[in-house]
C-alpha cells in the first residue's frame, strides 16, 4: 500500500486500480472508495480514473485571481446568504474559464483513450466527503452521460467550480472548515445504463440493525429516486432471507438522452406494478453487500446498477449516522441501556472522564458498563433474563425514564430475540460489604425514628472527609498524587455504600411514593408529595438556585459591576471587580457562592468538564437574569412561599383524611410519611454533590500536574491529558513521554462522538429501540411526555442547550434536552420546565417540585419540535405540551 502511495504522489491522473484508501488526499473520498472497490472479490466496478487534487492545485489554487477570491470567503458569515451567493458565483465563473495546462489535459485524454469509447459519468470527489466522519457528500456536482473528450474536460472544470456552490461555502463557514483545507478530485467513470438501479445499506438505516440489509430499487438510473423524481421498491434482507418488501407503483424512470445528459420517460403500464428485482437477485445483491462491508470493515451505503443481469457497483461509502454497537464476544443477544440517560448526561465523555468515573465503580465492586460512542452503556441482559430482576428493573426505570422502560418492554416482546438472550449475574444486589441486611436495618431505624438530625450528621461527616482530602492532596505531585487519588476512592466508595446514608435517601423517596399512592387512593389527589416537598430541608440542589438570588442582591445596586459582568471574560471576571464601586462586595458574594457550589457544571460527572470555579462566566447569564427579574430579598420570599405551601398542603390533606372512615388512623400514617418527606427527601440530591466536591479537588491537582508537563514540553497543552486514561496520564507523568498522535486521534474521535445522538436502548445487533407513549388520550397535536411536577402553565418557550446561553426572562418556560443539578439556578427564573430526558425521580423533576414548577420530561425532540419564543401550554399534571 505504501509503495502505491509513494508512486502516485504528484500524479495528475490515476486509474482506479492504482488507488487505495491511502491516497485519499489525492483522490477524495469517492475516488478512494472506488479504488478500494476494485479489490473486492465479486464487485464489478465500471472502469475509470481520477483527476487528482494535484491537478486541482496546479490549475485552481495556483491562479492568483482565484486564490484571492477564495481568501475573500473567510470574511463571510454563514447567515449572509446574499454575500455568499455573490462571492460564490464570482468564484465558480472564474474557475470554469481557467485554461487546463497541456500536461494535465494530455494525461486526461490518454486515460480516456485507454478506456475506449464513452459516454462517461463525471463526478466531484472532495477530500472531505464519503468519509466515516463527514457530512459533505452530495455538495459538489455530478454530470451523467457525457460524450466526447472536450465535454469531459469542461465538466472537470465544472466539478472544480462546484467546490464553491452557495451550499458548500455556507456549510464550510458554519462548520469552521478552512476553504483551502478541502480540495476536489474528479472521478471520470464509464457510464452504465442499467435496467434497474438503487442503493443498498448493509445496516438498516432506520433501526440501525447491523444484521438487516435494506435495498432500494427502481427502474432506470438510480438518480431518479435519489432526487425524488420517482419512487423505489424497498426490500429488507436478513441472512439470505427476505423479511420485508414494499413494492411501489413506478410511473417514470430516468434514462440517458441521445443528446447527452438524462431524461425522464414514462414506464409502460405492464411494468409499473412489477417488483423491480427478483427474489434471487435481491439475495445475490445482499451477499455482494456483505462482501463489500467486510472489505471496508463497517456498514456501507452502496450505489448499484443491474446491467444485463449482472450487478455493477457504482459507489460505496460508510454509513455515518449509526451509533457504535457495544462489543460482545459470546454470540448471544445482549441489550444495552444508556447510563447517561439515567445520570442526565447524554454528552460524550473525554477519555480521562471515562476512566475516573469507571474507577469509582471499580472500587464499588461494580462495572460502570461498556463504553460505546464515548458514553457508558450497561448490559441489562442479566436483569431481563431474570423474572424478579426484570420486574424490579422495569419498575425503577419507570421512575427515571419511562421511554427507556418502554423500550425494554418492546425488546421483551420479541420472543425470538429473547430466546437467545445472554444470562449472567445481576448487579441489583450490590449494596457493598454485608449486602442488603445493613441497609434494611438502617432503613427501618431511620423511618421509624424520623430524627431530623440524621441528614445534618451525614452531611457533616462528608464535609469532614472533603476537608481531609483538601489538606492531604495539597502539594502532591507525580506518582504520589496519582496514588493519593486512587486511595481516596476507597473513602469515596465507603461513603457511597454507607448503609445509613443510602437508607436516608431511600426513606425520602419511599415516603414520596407512599404519599402519592395513598393520597390518590384515599382522596383522589394526584402527586400530593409535589407540594409537600417544597422548601424541604437540606436540598443542596434547590439551595444552589436560591443562593444565587442572594448574589444578585449583592450586585443589583451597582451599575458598574453589572456592566463589567456583561463583558468580562473568564480570566477577568473576578479581578476586574476590585476597582469598581461595589466591586469588592460583589466579588466576595460570588466567591462565597463558588466555594459552596463551584464544583458544579453541566455534565459534571465527566471530570474534564469546566467547573464554575474554573470559569464563573457560565453563571453570568443567570445572575443577570436574577438582577433584572427580581426585587431584593427574593430568596427568602421564595423559600418562605415554598414552606407555607407545604404546610398548607399537609394541613389540608390531614383534615380531609380525618373526615374519612378510619380517618384518624389514616391521618396518623400520612402525617408520619409527610414528616419523613420534609426531613429526608432533600438528601437524595446530596450524594452527587459530595462526589463533585472530590472531583473538583482531584481536577485541580491533575491540571497542576498537566501544567508541569506542559512546562517541560511533554504535552502541548495541559488539556491534552483529557484524552488519556488516568493510568496513561500517570505513566506519562512518570516517563515524560507522550504519544501525541494518540491524543489527536482521540480528540478527533471525541468530536465525532459528540455529534452522535445516543440511543436509550441498543441491542447487540445494533438496533436502536426508542420506546413510545400511548398518545390516544392527549389533545390533538400535543407532544407526549411524563408528568413529573403538577400544574398547568402557559408561557413563552425558551430553548436552552447550554447554561452559558441561558438568558431567560420571568415567565419563560425552559425547554431543554436534559438538566443535572448545575441547572437548578436556572429553575429559579422560569415558570415551567420541559425536558427530552428524565423521569419522576431524576434531578430536574425533584428540583421542579421543590420550586413548585410544573414540569414534563421525556418529550422526544422537544428542542427541535418547539420553536424558541413560541407560546406553549405545559400540563405537568397529565404529562404533555401543547403548541399554541
Amino acid at each position: 500500500m505504501t509503495g502505491r502511495r509513494d508512486d502516485a504522489m504528484g500524479a495528475y491522473v490515476l486509474g482506479f486500480h492504482d488507488i487505495d484508501k491511502t491516497l485519499l488526499p489525492l483522490v477524495g473520498g469517492k475516488g478512494a472508495n472506488l479504488g478500494e472497490l476494485t479489490a473486492v472479490e465479486g464487485a464489478r466496478v465500471p472502469p475509470g480514473f481520477c483527476v487528482t487534487t494535484e491537478a486541482y492545485r496546479a490549475v485552481v489554487e495556483s491562479d492568483g485571481t482565484v486564490a484571492g477570491l477564495i481568501d475573500g470567503l473567510s470574511g463571510l458569515r454563514a447567515d449572509d446568504r446574499g454575500g455568499i451567493a455573490e462571492a460564490a458565483t464570482r468564484l465558480r465563473t472564474a474557475v470554469e474559464t481557467l485554461p487546463v495546462p497541456p500536461e494535465i489535459e494530455g494525461d486526461i485524454l490518454r486515460h480516456l483513450d485507454e478506456l475506449g469509447d464513452g459516454p462517461w459519468a463525471v463526478r466531484s470527489s472532495a477530500t472531505a466527503e464519503d468519509l466515516p466522519s463527514s457530512s459533505f457528500a452530495g455538495q459538489q456536482d455530478t454530470y451523467l452521460n457525457v460524450s466526447g473528450a472536450q465535454a469531459v474536460l469542461a465538466n472537470v472544470r465544472c466539478c472544480w467550480a462546484s467546490l464553491f456552490t452557495d451550499r458548500a461555502v455556507a456549510y464550510r463557514i458554519k462548520s469552521g472548515f478552512d476553504h483551502r483545507a478541502v480540495r476536489v478530485s474528479v472521478v471520470v467513470q464509464r457510464m452504465v445504463f442499467p435496467e434497474a438501479a438503487g442503493i443498498m445499506f448493509t445496516a438498516d438505516p432506520v433501526t440501525g440493525n447491523r444484521n438487516v440489509v435494506s435495498i432500494d430499487a427502481g427502474f432506470g438510473l438510480g438518480e431518479a429516486f435519489v432526487s425524488g423524481v420517482a419512487n423505489a421498491d424497498n426490500y429488507r434482507v436478513r441472512a439470505g432471507e427476505i423479511i420485508a418488501r414494499n413494492v411501489v407503483t413506478q410511473s417514470v424512470e430516468l434514462r440517458p438522452s441521445p443528446d447527452g445528459g438524462t431524461e425522464e420517460r414514462e414506464i409502460e403500464p405492464a411494468r409499473r406494478h412489477v417488483q423491480t428485482l427478483t427474489d434471487e437477485q435481491i439475495v445475490r445483491l445482499e451477499r455482494l453487500g456483505r462482501s463489500i462491508e467486510r472489505h471496508f470493515g463497517r456498514p456501507q451505503d452502496i450505489e448499484w446498477g443491474l446491467v444485463e443481469g449482472d450487478f455493477q457497483i457504482l459507489q460505496s461509502r460508510p454509513v455515518t449516522t449509526l451509533y457504535p454497537v457495544p462489543a460482545v464476544t459470546d454470540g448471544k443477544n445482549h441489550v444495552f441501556m444508556s447510563y447517561g440517560h439515567r445520570q442526565m448526561m447524554t454528552d460524550a465523555f473525554k477519555p480521562l472522564g471515562l476512566s475516573v468515573f469507571a474507577l469509582l465503580h471499580d472500587r464499588l465492586g461494580r462495572s460502570a458498563g461498556t463504553v460505546s460512542g464515548g458514553r457508558f452503556y450497561k448490559d441489562v441482559s442479566p436483569e431481563l433474563s431474570s423474572p424478579w430482576a426484570r420486574a424490579v428493573t422495569l419498575k425503577s426505570l419507570g421512575q427515571v425514564d419511562v421511554l427507556m422502560a418502554n423500550a425494554l418492554r418492546q425488546v421483551l416482546a420479541r420472543k425470538d430475540f429473547v430466546r437467545d438472550l445472554a444470562h449472567g449475574k445481576t448487579s441489583m444486589l450490590d449494596f457493598g460489604e454485608g449486602g442488603l441486611l445493613p441497609l434494611a436495618r438502617q432503613y427501618l431505624k431511620l423511618s421509624g425514628e424520623d430524627d431530623a438530625k440524621v441528614v445534618p450528621e451525614l452531611i457533616a461527616e462528608n464535609e469532614r472527609t472533603v476537608e481531609e482530602l483538601r489538606k492531604g492532596i495539597a502539594g502532591k505531585s507525580g506518582d504520589e498524587l496519582f496514588a493519593y487519588i486512587l486511595d481516596d476512592h476507597d473513602v469515596l466508595a465507603r461513603l457511597t455504600f454507607d448503609p445509613r446514608s443510602v437508607a436516608a435517601a431511600f426513606v425520602g423517596i419511599q415516603a414520596v411514593n407512599w404519599v402519592n399512592k395513598h393520597m390518590k387512593a384515599w382522596l383522589g389527589v394526584e402527586n400530593a408529595a409535589d407540594a409537600i416537598a417544597q422548601s424541604a430541608d437540606h436540598n443542596v440542589v434547590a439551595a444552589m438556585g436560591l443562593d444565587l438570588l442572594d448574589v444578585a442582591d449583592a450586585i443589583r445596586p451597582y451599575p458598574a459591576v453589572i456592566e463589567h459582568l456583561e463583558r468580562a471574560g473568564r480570566d477577568t471576571l473576578l479581578t476586574g471587580l476590585d476597582g469598581l464601586e461595589g466591586g469588592p462586595e460583589a466579588r466576595d458574594a460570588i466567591e462565597r457562592y463558588l466555594r459552596v457550589y463551584g464544583m458544579h457544571c453541566s455534565g459534571d460527572i465527566d471530570i474534564t468538564r469546566t467547573r464554575w470555579s474554573e470559569d464563573p462566566t457560565q453563571l453570568v447569564p443567570l445572575l443577570l437574569s436574577n438582577v433584572r427579574n427580581y426585587a431584593p430579598g427574593e430568596r427568602a420570599r421564595k423559600a418562605e412561599r415554598g414552606r407555607a405551601e407545604a404546610e398548607r398542603t399537609i394541613a389540608d390533606l390531614l383534615e380531609r383524611l380525618r373526615a374519612l372512615p378510619g380517618g384518624e388512623r389514616k391521618a396518623k400514617k400520612a402525617a408520619r410519611r409527610m414528616s419523613l418527606i420534609r426531613h429526608f427527601i432533600g438528601y437524595r440530591e446530596y450524594s452527587k454533590h459530595a462526589l463533585l466536591q472530590r472531583y473538583e479537588l482531584y481536577k485541580r491537582a491533575l491540571l497542576a500536574e498537566a501544567a508541569r508537563l506542559a512546562e517541560r514540553g511533554v504535552v502541548k497543552e495541559p488539556e491534552d491529558v483529557f484524552f488519556l486514561s488516568l493510568d496513561e496520564f500517570r505513566e506519562v507523568a512518570r516517563t515524560g513521554r507522550l504519544d501525541h498522535a494518540l491524543v489527536e486521534e482521540r480528540r478527533s474521535a471525541f468530536e465525532e462522538y459528540q455529534k452522535l445522538t445516543p440511543p436509550r436502548v441498543i441491542t447487540s445487533e445494533g438496533e436502536v429501540i426508542s420506546g413510545e407513549y400511548d398518545t390516544g388520550a392527549l389533545p390533538e397535536g400535543a407532544l407526549a411526555g411524563i408528568a413529573v411536577s403538577s400544574g398547568v402553565v402557559e408561557g413563552r418557550a425558551r430553548i436552552v442547550l447550554s447554561m452559558d446561553e441561558a438568558a431567560v426572562e420571568e415567565g419563560d418556560i425552559l425547554v431543554t434536552v436534559f438538566t443535572d443539578p448545575s441547572w437548578s439556578p436556572l429553575f429559579v427564573s422560569v415558570k415551567g420546565v420541559v425536558m427530552e430526558v428524565g423521569g419522576v425521580m431524576t434531578h430536574g423533576a425533584v428540583v421542579a417540585r421543590e420550586y413548585g414548577l410544573p414540569a414534563v420530561v421525556g418529550v422526544e425532540n422537544a428542542t427541535k419540535r418547539i420553536e424558541d419564543g413560541q407560546l406553549i401550554r405545559l400540563n405537568g399534571t397529565e404529562g404533555y405540551v401543547e403548541l399554541l
